[in-house]
């Protein structure tokens, strides 16, 4: 008798990648289902699993699993898995970076704009029937972004693709990050960074040495004139000091598109704010790029599936 090798997907992909498993025996997440239930009720004769940043991935579910050899997740980040003990247990974990990088630096740049032209407040206010003056020399004035000093924090592939974009807004760029890189960008301390800098872009990783970077003492040493962009990991600011730093005027307004915990809820005070904008996540939300993100994490699963290497592969954690 022939084995058959099992996959479990929590979610339907964009695009026909899914086609590529079609030889596998596989088992698709019904929409209405707990995500962890269904796992827990499934992963322990499965070979593969391919999850969302959504999926949590802890020892539980991992010691229900008994023959599992790869877990492919559809996202860059991978703090909802337990890597470490997966590793431990043999489980090799794939990602998909680097497809995403322009999709998800386009973003925090068009946030940056958006937050500084306050693009957002202004469609609001014609929305709203308030737009009763018409133009006039003091009427919802900005701040440029061309000419300005961009701090970055974290040079990876984001990093670098914003200090791209940066350049072609002639601004002035500074970054910080924990190792000196070969950029067209000055390297200073974080403290020199924050205040120095008219818009704070969070490009770094999430671990536990990022978990709740930015903090009041942090806001605290940047221009009252400045505004703090992030478009990467949600948990790198503490929340509840943004919003006293907002609401003490420490500084000028913030451009948000991830969160501590997601969805955000409309009861948040960031949601209540002019001074702030939100969206729901968008970074990699090109059709173009979650193409490519399904075709990556499909390869991955099903490559090291027939012995094959993957395109990514978190091979260690610290």
């Amino acid at each position: 008798m022939i084995y058959v090798k099992k996959i479990l997907v929590t979610h339907k992909l964009p695009g026909n990648y899914l086609n590529e498993i079609k030889n596998y025996e596989v088992k698709i997440r019904p929409e209405n289902e707990n995500s962890e239930k269904w796992l827990l009720n499934n992963i322990k004769d499965a070979n593969g699993i391919l999850i969302t940043l959504t999926d949590k991935i802890d020892r539980e579910i991992l010691n229900y699993a008994e023959n599992l050899e790869v877990i492919s997740t559809y996202s860059v980040g991978y703090d909802h898995i337990d890597v470490k003990y997966a590793l431990s247990k043999g489980i090799r974990v794939t990602n998909t970076p680097e497809v995403l990088t322009d999709s998800t630096a386009d973003m925090i740049f068009g946030l940056m704009i958006a937050i500084a032209r306050r693009v957002v407040e202004g469609d609001k206010l014609i929305r709203n029937n308030k737009w009763e003056a018409g133009w006039y020399p003091q009427f919802m004035l900005g701040t440029d972004v061309s000419g300005a000093t961009l701090g970055i924090i974290g040079m990876g592939r984001i990093g670098r693709a914003m200090l791209q974009r940066a350049h072609g807004f002639n601004m002035k760029c500074i970054y910080y990050s924990k190792h000196r890189h070969d950029v067209d960008a000055e390297y200073v301390s974080l403290d020199e960074l924050l205040q120095k800098s008219d818009y704070v872009a969070l490009c770094m990783d999430y671990n536990k040495e990022t978990h709740h970077f930015m903090d009041y003492d942090k806001f605290l040493k940047m221009k009252k004139s400045a505004f703090i962009i992030n478009g990467t990991r949600g948990k790198v600011i503490n929340e509840n000091d943004l919003i006293k730093a907002l609401d003490n005027k420490i500084i000028k307004g913030a451009a948000l598109d991830v969160f501590e915990s997601e969805p955000l809820n409309s009861e948040n005070p960031l949601t209540k704010m002019d001074n702030v904008i939100v969206t729901p996540h968008l970074g990699s939300a090109t059709v173009e790029t979650r193409d490519k993100m399904a075709y990556v994490a499909v390869k991955n699963l099903i490559n090291i599936l027939s012995g094959v290497e993957p395109i990514y592969e978190i091979k260690n954690i610290s």
